[in-house]
């Protein structure tokens, strides 16, 4: 049975590196001793040792080992041997070529799918729908393929911002961005703002946080979704 936590960010305005997840965290990976952290997202300005580290820190405080996928020299057998994953943010285009190019795309949401936990957040959040072309990151580096894990049956826009009315930018808002996408594809698309997140159990889906989400469909006026919203039939 599917178990996975699809949260827009790791860090709340104020709050310490996944501090807001961490009770749920403890429940979500309880009794795992091998989870693996897949730094990949990461461009530059931080190495995938200090990433996570950063990430060890946070579950040692829920008592539960993290050890980056980077250590390992075969990752696929890695992945196949992992109690549980977490992917972290930064770019997307990045983090999806790093899995292609270790030919660990397929390996790892086949073991998601078999009901091995995941956490994503932020561009570990954007890989988990059926495709990366609702992310916010520059395409810095080009991936073989947009298409993703496809542990859902849409996509995600993490980190979704509203408009703001009192700001004199005069450039595409968030919406507008996705309505773009929905000229050319017709996935629906949630827009998680920070602090909102999607709890997977087995085929439901719940979106879980103190936030509405706003799900955006093709040719349909934008929604907004109450948390402990059921998207379970979404597609």
């Amino acid at each position: 049975m599917k178990s996975i936590i699809i949260a827009s960010t790791s860090t709340l305005h104020g709050g310490n590196y996944l501090e807001y997840l961490l009770p749920v965290l403890e429940t979500h990976f309880k009794n795992r001793k091998n989870v693996i952290f897949i730094p990949y997202a990461r461009p530059g300005g931080i190495s995938h040792d200090e990433y996570t580290k950063k990430a060890a820190e946070a579950f040692d405080s829920i008592n539960i080992n993290l050890r980056g996928l980077h250590e390992f020299e075969n990752p696929e057998e890695a992945i196949q041997n992992a109690e549980g994953f977490f992917t972290g943010g930064g770019n997307t285009f990045l983090l999806v070529t790093q899995l292609y190019k270790h030919k660990i795309m397929q390996a790892l949401a086949e073991k998601v799918k078999s009901g091995t936990p995941y956490l994503g957040t932020s561009a570990g959040s954007n890989i988990c729908g059926l495709s990366m072309q609702t992310t916010n990151d520059m395409p810095i580096i080009y991936p073989p393929s947009f298409q993703t894990l496809g542990l859902i049956s849409f996509n995600l826009n993490p980190h979704y911002l509203d408009p703001d009315t009192n700001s004199q930018h005069m450039g595409e808002t968030r919406e507008t961005r996705i309505k773009e996408f929905h000229a050319f594809n017709s996935i629906p698309v949630l827009g998680l703002r920070e602090g909102s997140w999607l709890e997977v159990k087995g085929e439901k889906i719940t979106l879980k946080g103190n936030l509405k989400a706003r799900l955006f469909k093709q040719n349909e006026t934008p929604v907004e979704l109450e948390s402990e919203s059921d998207l379970s039939n979404l597609k």
